[in-house]
């Protein structure tokens, strides 16, 4: 399944270096190479890290917390890499130099799962971390609200606004680098926690029996989420929705055990975002449109009748 995965990736990475806001294909000349390296391959290869670190998180957070519903949001993470971000715009600080708003996004990341880990104590339970979780979402909507609400001009209002819809275009190599460690840092420890989480799904005093800590496996979890939904957030602001999606898409092919999620949820969030984003793009050529639909929107349009289907689902 990960090797399948795999390949729809490549196919999906192929196709992303080949269509762009005219069509598909690259104009020739030294302008062609621009776009591909430039333009493109920033955009594509951000697709596939932030769409990876968001489906895997999911498949852990699902499996760790016994929770079909958790999703990377849920731990406020991703809700601080953006209040970061926003204030970088709120201060003038993205305008005057243009690091400054994935800096500040992964500033506000490591802040927040500073925060999150403080709040849930030394020896966090599923309960106490998602109560955690649920705070530090709840403290960054209401700083968030409290810039919107004080933005210095409606300039600056729209700009936030835009931003926090979520997209991926007009990201640079700059991005890419600043984006990158963190993201693979995090999908690294999250996938090394397959057996703890396999254990965990029988409940944390089984696991205990069993030898697993069940606090340091779900710190570890929260850490790796931290590190891959933060920077993710950090540099292509708020898509919902995948990591919620993804481990639901995948349980019927590989079971329910958490651990045999883990692989394939990477390139399944990755070659997920990475067609939203096609689709984005392609949208103008086919629709009555002026501009790109942001990503966070689509993804959240695909998203919400995915809930309505676990729901009727779930009913008696």
């Amino acid at each position: 399944m990960s090797a399948a995965l795999g390949l729809l990736c490549a196919v999906l990475a192929g196709l992303s270096l080949l269509v762009g806001s005219a069509g598909a294909g690259l104009p020739g000349g030294a302008a062609g190479g621009l776009i591909l390296w430039q333009i493109r391959l920033p955009r594509t290869a951000l697709a596939l890290l932030v769409g990876g670190g968001l489906g895997l998180s999911g498949a852990v957070l699902q499996g760790g917390l016994r929770n079909p519903l958790a999703d990377p949001g849920l731990l406020g993470i991703s809700g601080c890499a953006v209040l970061g971000a926003v204030l970088a715009f709120y201060w003038g600080a993205a305008q005057r130099f243009a690091p400054a708003l994935p800096l500040a996004g992964l500033a506000g990341a490591g802040l927040g799962g500073a925060l999150l880990l403080g709040f849930a104590g030394r020896a966090p339970s599923g309960p106490s971390l998602i109560l955690a979780g649920v705070a530090l979402s709840a403290l960054a909507a209401a700083l968030l609200a409290l810039a919107l609400t004080l933005a210095p001009n409606p300039f600056a209002l729209a700009e936030i606004t835009v931003w926090l819809m979520g997209s991926l275009e007009d990201r640079s190599l700059l991005h890419l680098a600043l984006a990158a460690p963190p993201v693979l840092l995090g999908c690294a420890v999250l996938l090394g926690l397959g057996r703890g989480l396999d254990a965990l799904s029988l409940g944390e005093a089984t696991a205990a029996s069993l030898g697993v800590p069940a606090a340091r496996t779900l710190r570890l979890a929260a850490l790796g989420t931290a590190l891959a939904v933060g920077a993710g957030a950090a540099v292509a602001g708020g898509i919902g929705f995948v990591g919620l999606v993804v481990p639901h898409l995948l349980r019927p092919l590989l079971g329910q055990r958490p651990g045999a999620l883990l692989a394939a949820s990477l390139p399944a969030g990755a070659a997920l975002l990475l067609a939203a984003d096609l689709l984005v793009r392609l949208a103008p050529l086919a629709l009555p449109l002026n501009q790109e639909p942001r990503l966070g929107v689509l993804t959240a349009l695909l998203g919400a009748p995915f809930l309505v289907a676990i729901a009727r689902r779930a009913a008696p």
